[in-house]
């Protein structure tokens, strides 16, 4: 008789950890996806960060591009402009 109880609860404690493991597979998975959830989301921002940067940039390096022919341009007609003006006088 106390060799059935044995096996009885022997497998009332192989039920107990077997819902236990089933419950920290549960908890753990949770905390997975949430811990993968706040990487995608640190990795969008900054990817957004790093876009909003560069974007930044090549605006101030078209910007200063921009500026250099401008300015190259107008010297180079101005010292045209000089020397026709000498050629006439």
């Amino acid at each position: 008789m106390l060799g059935g109880l044995g096996k009885l609860a022997a497998e009332g404690l192989a039920h107990r950890t077997e819902k236990a493991t089933e419950e920290a597979v549960h908890v753990v998975e949770g905390v997975v996806k949430e811990v993968v959830e706040h990487a995608k989301e640190a990795g969008e921002k900054a990817l957004s960060e790093a876009f909003k940067k560069a974007q930044e940039k090549g605006d101030r390096v078209v910007k200063e591009v921009t500026e250099t022919v401008t300015n190259t341009v107008t010297n180079a007609v101005t010292h045209a402009a000089e020397g026709l003006g000498k050629l006439g006088q």
